[in-house]
């Protein structure tokens, strides 16, 4: 632990203090003599992202009274008790205050969330380092070893100089939404580098209050909210929007793709569902409204409403054009649709063809005929074999005239392949 703390803090730490035998020890006076019991250790969450929290001081039961003893007034912290530098303490009762968090009651034996491998762990000891005279929380030990001595009595605990699992602050996020003002801050913090479906793993493997607080978290970004709630399973996505209103519901399927939303609004309460769609924006309603007129597992009810579509005289230019301004997935992008003044399609052309051609080129010049095409009608088997035959990632749908009404991408062709226990990877986020 030396190494990985003298590498997280800059500097060598001149001494470590490990929180389950401080919490619970005694108390001293100035003169060495039992002053009361220490409860918890209190830190602050808001000095910075990058920085370890500093411990501002103690919480410790004096006289039958619950009160804070600033770190300042201490002379001596660790390893198993504290000492004061005076007698003369504040003796006004505890309480916290936004910002704070109390280190045993918030965080040790807790989850966290461990950024680097985007799984929950839990805080089976919290690492307290002093560095140029001041305490800060270094990080925590996930490992059963911690926990293993403190089955001992206090004077014969023990711990080892190195913690092989031992994760540091700025890699991990607590859970303290009891703490006042110290939800997780995640427009400003490390989860945002995390992809949608990691953070819908880590709320599927969370308790329901530590996924409440992840999902609160994401509504400050309200278009990472719906990429979240797309990649949850039905079961937790109805577990997170059923105390919402029938308005907050509809922004949140406002934001989703159409095909996602439809599925998402069947999961809803029956008697929930048409309010809800009636909030909608028009032509979200009208996209939904279509896509539930169809079996689920058929094209119709596998495609997406959206794509893009450009007319017969269309240049490489124009198609790219319309793809940069785009705000489609991935695989929507991947093909681009050709059709005649009347809306028939012509033919596709794949996106890496575009990249490469003359942005000058008339599409025609590119086009693949041979695209293959399935009706709203087409069962899922036919539609997968059709996809694998061709090694496609997108595919149009056509109605009866041939127009283009919609696309498949294949990552939802895989999605109701595959058998519902392989979907989730909660055993993968819980480690």
């Amino acid at each position: 632990m030396w190494r990985t703390l003298n590498g997280d803090l800059g500097l060598m730490p001149t001494a470590i203090v490990h929180l389950s035998s401080v919490a619970g020890g005694p108390l001293l006076d100035s003169s060495g003599g039992r002053l009361g019991q220490i409860q918890d250790v209190v830190a602050r969450l808001d000095s910075g992202d990058q920085l370890p929290p500093p411990v501002i001081g103690l919480k410790a039961r004096i006289g039958g009274r619950e009160m804070f003893v600033p770190i300042d007034r201490i002379a001596e912290f660790g390893p198993d008790s504290a000492r004061t530098s005076t007698t003369k303490l504040n003796l006004a009762q505890f309480e916290s205050r936004p910002g704070e968090v109390l280190l045993r009651r918030d965080l040790l034996d807790h989850s966290v969330i461990n950024v680097a491998t985007a799984g929950l762990v839990s805080a089976r000891e919290v690492e307290l380092v002093e560095k140029d005279g001041s305490w800060l929380v270094a990080g925590i030990d996930p490992s059963f070893r911690p926990r293993f001595w403190r089955l001992f009595p206090r004077r014969f605990r023990g711990h080892d100089n190195e913690h092989a699992q031992f994760v540091p602050w700025h890699e991990m996020e607590p859970f303290v939404g009891q703490a006042k003002g110290s939800r997780l801050r995640f427009a400003s913090r490390r989860l945002a580098r995390l992809h949608p479906a990691q953070i819908a793993d880590l709320v599927e493997a969370a308790s329901h209050d530590e996924g409440e607080e992840i999902i609160a978290a994401v509504g400050h970004d309200k278009e990472l909210e719906a990429d979240v709630f797309e990649e949850l399973d039905d079961e937790h996505q109805v577990e997170f929007l059923q105390d919402r209103s029938d308005e907050q519901v509809a922004a949140v399927l406002a934001r989703m793709a159409s095909d996602d939303a439809a599925d998402l609004l069947l999961e809803l309460d029956q008697r929930r569902r048409l309010p809800v769609l009636n909030l909608l924006p028009a032509g979200k309603q009208r996209k939904i409204r279509s896509l539930l007129a169809h079996n689920p597992s058929t094209a119709g009810g596998l495609m997406n409403p959206d794509f893009i579509a450009v007319g017969g005289d269309a240049t490489v230019a124009d198609a790219l054009g319309l793809v940069r301004a785009s705000e489609l997935g991935g695989q929507l992008l991947a093909t681009v649709c050709l059709i005649d003044s009347a809306g028939v399609l012509i033919g596709t052309v794949a996106l890496p063809e575009l990249v490469r051609a003359d942005p000058g080129a008339h599409l025609t010049t590119l086009l693949d005929a041979q695209t293959p095409t399935v009706s709203a009608e087409t069962d899922l088997p036919e539609v997968a074999q059709l996809m694998t035959d061709f090694n496609l990632v997108a595919m149009p749908v056509l109605d009866a005239d041939g127009h283009p009404v919609g696309m498949i991408g294949v990552d939802d062709v895989l999605e109701r392949l595959l058998p519902e226990e392989w979907r989730r990877r909660t055993g993968a986020a819980r480690h």
